[in-house]
This record gives structure tokens, C-alpha cells and sequence, in this order.
């Protein structure tokens, strides 16, 4: 049998050698970490690599990224459907192993890491998921759900925001099975980190509540093992294990420096490598012995096995429970019942025809979704009064029962939003978060993490526009809107009214493969009497409110809170004999996907005469008015004075709409 060291020594060799062969990549972290992430995988932790979505395994998050090569090779080795060739194919077009993890891409790989501190902040939301789950669905003698997060890090993690918004909550929640490991080397692509990075990082996390267990020698398996030992007995606290390590460990003149984090060994240093290592094979050679001293296949198996067997008799003592465990974490679906009683939800509300906020609809809608569906994990940064998140039925998640279905995220927009990330790529929730729209920016690579990985997430967001008032130009977003609609694989709604929110909330539950952002306004608005036919074009994303008689003169394009004024524009301008159509556009990415047919009966493209009416920044809608079209919107920040005041200041007023329109139709 291998030692611990030759089995670590594979990592090494088979990251350098992918790095090397790639011309590319981060070799560094890998050859440093090998030695803790052999005896993590080999002693500790819990997986099937023949079943890679088993329901309750461990989870293991890579969140320094960079250091790709050392997860492909702990998945190759181990057993995961990760094969040489693969390793071989390391940063290369549609390969199993691009330059960063990638969820979707890489069976084991549970989320995508890179941008620094977002892994650990993912594996808080894993941590949290499992604690939530826990709570709700184990039983006395029946422990369903019991799996640990595993987290390894580095200084770059440390040093960004978002891990300090999401590790404070870690511990005020008590996240008790989230360990990480900080591989403390000292190192980043600059070099000695002391120069910029003297934090004293284990009083940190000392101070959020974490147990904390430090200066643990990362190149001495006994000590990882003990530390580990450590940290599984900890049941109240999330642990933070400082190992200390030598990057590229192994290689005689670029370990313990810069010179390996970022850049290829080179062939010579490679040699050299191999030789102190006392590595006799040619790259990506892997000896017999070694892949049997790492297998996992069997002990997985039979892992998932035993807890098959703990499900089965759950199944008899608990039933309905465990049909519930079945179709939210196991199959991730909806109730069969969930589209029929939304709709009913939705064609109530257009029966109501309430004039409220569309923050106040959306409160409504939440209030009825969550009598249907558990698996509802909602949220705000600090804000649910005014973003109207909290409902009748919403339960504070907490760190002494955590049975609950809200989370109180306090001011922690990013880490809300990257917490979220966690929890949906866990499985068995469909979070939600809150903020006002203005702070979407701090959490923007987050939601963009959340496009990228096609994670179910409703990001909500109120507070959108400069109709909010007094609050002035730093609450006001302009340029918001128009980065969520330009971000791949986001579903941005921004409704008009109740009906509106109500068909944006379903089509965001109902969406599998990718998040949505809710926009709603803070001041009420108006309501608008639909057709069935209306009703149900609205989630197409855009659809005819109110046409003209015959062909149109021109048409009006308008979202949210400006439908109203444009709906009384369209009505001034009839008056004066123009023919002109109303469209709202809830979605412009939902619309955008409709087929062609629809589009042209929804925007026909003989007319040419074509105005929209938005408070954001007007160079989005060219794609929808064309070059030669008007847009009544925002250039500016904004100004602080009420609502009603800047709306009129701004333009976004009958008089002027109709002044745009009589203008273009005269040119």
C-alpha cells in the first residue's frame, strides 16, 4: 500500500503536469494542499463517485479556485467519471476540466469558484441548507439528512468582503458541520502577503463564533487527521482549521513563492519535481497501487447503500415526509397541484384589481406561495419592511431551531445573494433574497455566479426608480435595470401592477435552469383590465395592453411603474386622432425568447414610430424603438426630492410622452 505522502504526491504531480501541459493555470495551491485533501478524501469524506447528486453526501467546495487541478484530481483518482484524458484536456475548449470548477461541467463539482470568497460564501449556504433540511425533515432515530460541508480557502478568500459578510452569519447561525480549511502559505500572485494582508484571520473568526483550531502543520497528515477529529466534535459552531502549508510543496526552487501560484512549473522544474518527490513516472502515469490506495467506488457504494436502507425505513415511519424529501431534494420538483393554484392565484388578483405597490403585490403573491410550497427559503438584507418579504407564515431560521423558511441576512447584500447561490446548489429550497434595487451592485457578481451556474434563485428587488424620491441620487438606480437585462441567462421582470408580479413570481418558481430578479416599486400603482387572452401573454413577457383602432400610428413600449402614464398618454394622443398601441414589457429576456410570429404581432416591424417609457438609462431600449426612435428614460443619477416632483421633473409626465410621440410622427 502507498504511503499518505506518495498518494498526495499524485496530486501534485498529475496538477503540474495539467498546468505544464496546458501552458497554463495555477499549480501552486494544489501541490500545497495535497497532503490535506488526501486525508480529508480518504478518512472523512463521504461520497459515491459512481452517483455524484446522492442526496445526502458531503459537500466539498473549492473556493481558492485557481487551484483547479487539485478537484479534477481528486475526482479522477477517487473514481468520478473524470478520466486521464481529461486531465490531459485541462483548460481546453469544451473539456470536463475547464480553468476554474464549473458546475455542470465536472461530475463532483458542486459549484462554480474562482471570483475569491464566493466558494466559502457557497459552502455557507450549503451549510445552511443541510441545517434547514435537518430541521425539517429528520425525526427521532431517523437522521436523514446528516452531511458535512467541507471548504478549502486561501488568502485571496480571507481578503475579499463577501467572505466576511457570509462567515459572520456562518456563525451566528451555528453552522456546526461547515469546516474550512485556510491554507495559510503566506502567498498570493503579488507575493508576501504581509506587505498588504496582516490581519489577525483566527481572532476573526473567533470573534464571528466559529471554533477555530490553529497552526495545524498542513504537511502532517496526524495533525490534519486530529484537527478534522476536532472539528466533526464541535457540533455548535462552524470550524475554521489554519493549516499552514508551503505552496508548490515539492518543488525544489519556486516553492514558498509567487513563482508557482499562477504560472506553469516549467519542463525543467517539473523534472526537478519529480526527482525530489521521488515520482518515477511519465506524466499522467499513474501506477496500479496508487489508484487502489484512492478508490472510492466501493466504500461509496456501500455508503449510500446503508443510508438507502435508513431511507427505506424513514419511508415507513414517516411517509408523507418522505415524499416530501423525495420531490423537493431528490427529483427538485414542484407539487403536481403548484401551476394550477397559481393560476387560480393569478386570475384572483386580476379580479381584485387592487391599486397597490407592485412591492405590496408581490408581498401578496409570497403570502400565497408559501402556503404551497415548503421549500421556500426566503430572505432580505436588512430591509423586509420595506421590501414587504416577511409574511404571515415566515419562520426565522435560527441557531437553536433552524425548522424554519427565513433567513434574517442583516446588512450583507453579497453574501445574501452568494449564501443563496449555496443553499440553491444544494438542493431541496428555492431561496429568495431581497434588497433595493440600487444595491443589487454590490451583490451583481454573485447574481451573475447565479446566471452562470443556472441556479434557481428570485432575486428581489424594490425601490426602482426615482419615484421613490426623497432619498435622492444614491438610492436611485438608472443604470441597474439594463445590467440585469444584459446578463446571460437572467430572467429580469419588472411588472406594472399586481397581475403583473403575480405571473413574474410563478414564471421564477417555475423556471429549473436559471435565476430571475423581481423589480417592484415602492409607490402604488395603477391597475389595468385584461382580456384572458392578456392575462396569459404576460408571461411571454410583453404583450398588447391597449391597441390602437385599426393600424397603429405609433407605439408605446413601457415597464412597471410608467405603463400608467403611458396608458394616459395613449388616451390623450387617441384624442387628438393618433392611433397608437400600448405594449408592456414585464420581461424583455422572456420576450425576447417568444418565436418570431409573436414578436411581430406584439411589435410589427412596418411601424417605425416607436417610444419607450422608462425611468432607467435610455440606451437599452434601442433594440426595441431602433435608431430612429424616441426614448422618454434617464441619462443622470437622479435628484433628492419627492417622487411625484422628479417624475415630473424627469419628463415621465402625459405632456411630454405625447410631445414625443406628435414629434416623431412629424419627422
Amino acid at each position: 500500500m502507498p504511503t499518505r505522502q506518495h498518494l498526495a504526491n499524485a496530486i501534485r504531480v498529475l496538477s503540474m503536469d495539467a498546468v505544464q501541459k496546458a501552458n497554463s493555470g495555477h499549480p501552486g495551491a494544489p501541490m500545497g494542499m495535497a497532503d490535506i485533501a488526501e486525508v480529508l478524501w480518504n478518512d472523512f469524506f463521504k461520497h459515491n463517485p459512481q452517483n455524484p447528486q446522492w442526496a445526502d453526501r458531503d459537500r466539498f467546495v473549492l473556493s481558492n479556485g485557481h487551484g483547479s487541478m487539485l478537484i479534477y484530481s481528486l475526482l479522477h483518482l477517487s473514481g468520478y467519471d473524470v478520466s486521464i484524458d481529461d486531465l490531459q484536456q485541462f483548460r481546453q475548449l469544451h473539456s470536463k476540466t475547464p480553468g476554474h470548477p464549473e458546475l455542470g461541467y465536472t461530475p463532483g463539482v458542486e459549484t462554480t469558484t474562482g471570483p475569491l470568497g464566493q466558494g466559502i460564501a457557497n459552502a455557507v449556504g450549503m451549510a445552511l441548507a443541510e441545517k434547514v433540511l435537518a430541521a425539517q425533515f429528520n425525526r427521532a432515530g431517523h437522521d436523514l439528512v446528516d452531511h458535512y460541508t467541507y471548504c478549502f480557502l486561501g488568502d485571496g478568500c480571507m481578503m475579499e468582503g463577501v467572505s466576511h459578510e457570509a462567515c459572520s452569519l456562518a456563525g451566528t447561525l451555528g453552522l456546526g458541520k461547515l469546516i474550512a480549511f485556510y491554507d495559510d502559505n503566506g502567498i498570493s500572485i503579488d507575493g508576501h502577503v504581509e506587505g498588504w494582508f496582516t490581519d489577525d484571520t483566527p481572532k476573526r473568526f473567533e470573534a464571528y463564533g466559529w471554533h477555530v483550531i490553529r497552526a495545524v502543520d498542513g504537511h502532517n497528515p496526524a495533525a490534519i487527521k486530529a484537527a478534522i477529529d476536532a472539528a466533526r466534535a464541535e457540533t455548535a459552531k462552524p470550524t475554521l482549521i489554519v493549516t499552514k502549508t508551503i505552496i508548490g510543496f515539492g518543488s525544489p526552487n519556486k516553492q514558498g513563492s509567487h513563482d508557482c501560484h499562477g504560472s506553469p512549473l516549467g519542463l525543467e522544474e517539473v523534472a526537478l519535481v519529480r526527482k525530489t518527490l521521488n515520482w518515477e513516472y511519465e506524466p499522467f502515469v499513474v501506477p496500479a497501487d496508487v489508484y487502489e490506495g484512492w478508490d472510492a467506488k466501493a466504500k461509496g457504494a456501500a455508503a449510500e447503500k446503508a443510508w438507502g436502507e435508513k431511507f427505506a425505513a424513514y419511508k415507513t415511519a414517516h411517509p408523507e415526509l418522505a415524499a416530501e424529501f423525495e420531490r423537493r431534494v431528490i427529483k427538485g420538483e414542484l407539487p403536481a397541484d403548484f401551476a394550477a393554484k397559481a393560476e387560480a392565484f393569478i386570475a384572483e388578483t386580476q379580479a381584485k384589481g387592487e391599486k397597490i405597490a407592485s412591492r405590496k403585490a408581490s408581498q401578496n403573491t409570497i403570502a400565497a406561495f408559501v402556503e404551497w410550497l415548503p421549500e421556500i427559503l426566503g430572505g432580505s438584507a436588512d430591509l423586509a419592511g420595506s421590501n414587504l418579504t416577511l409574511v404571515k407564515r415566515s419562520k426565522g431560521v435560527e441557531a437553536g431551531d433552524a425548522s424554519g423558511n427565513y433567513v434574517y441576512y442583516g446588512v450583507r447584500e453579497f453574501g445574501m445573494s452568494a449564501i443563496m447561490n449555496g443553499v440553491s446548489a444544494h438542493g431541496g429550497f428555492i431561496p429568495y433574497g431581497a434588497t433595493f434595487l440600487m444595491f443589487q451592485q454590490y451583490a451583481a457578481n454573485a447574481v451573475r455566479m447565479s446566471a452562470l451556474m443556472k441556479l434557481r434563485n428570485v432575486f428581489v428587488y424594490t425601490h426602482d426608480s426615482i419615484g421613490q424620491g426623497e432619498d435622492g441620487p444614491t438610492h436611485q438606480p438608472i443604470e441597474v435595470l439594463g445590467s440585469l437585462r444584459l446578463t446571460p441567462n437572467l430572467e429580469t421582470w419588472r411588472p406594472a401592477d399586481s397581475t403583473e408580479s403575480a405571473v413574474a413570481w410563478k414564471s421564477a418558481v417555475e423556471r429549473k435552469d436559471g435565476p430571475a430578479a423581481l423589480v417592484f416599486s415602492r409607490q402604488n400603482l395603477e391597475f389595468f383590465a385584461r382580456t384572458p387572452e392578456q392575462v396569459a401573454n404576460i408571461a411571454k413577457g410583453a404583450y398588447v395592453l391597449v391597441d390602437s383602432v385599426g393600424e397603429p400610428d405609433a407605439i408605446l413600449i413601457a415597464t412597471g411603474s410608467e405603463v400608467g402614464v403611458t396608458v394616459k398618454a395613449a388616451e390623450a394622443l387617441k384624442a387628438k386622432g393618433k392611433n397608437v398601441r400600448v405594449v408592456s414589457m414585464p420581461s424583455t429576456s422572456v420576450f425576447d425568447q417568444q418565436d418570431a410570429a409573436y414578436k411581430e404581432s406584439v411589435l410589427p416591424s412596418h411601424v417605425s414610430a416607436r417610444v419607450a417609457v422608462e425611468t432607467a438609462h435610455v440606451d437599452y431600449w434601442y433594440k426595441y424603438v431602433g435608431f430612429d426612435g424616441r426614448v422618454v428614460g434617464m441619462t443622470g443619477f437622479g435628484e433628492s426630492a419627492p417622487g411625484g416632483k422628479l417624475l415630473e421633473y424627469f419628463g415621465f409626465t402625459v405632456d411630454n410622452i405625447v410631445s414625443t410621440v406628435e414629434e416623431l410622427l412629424e419627422d
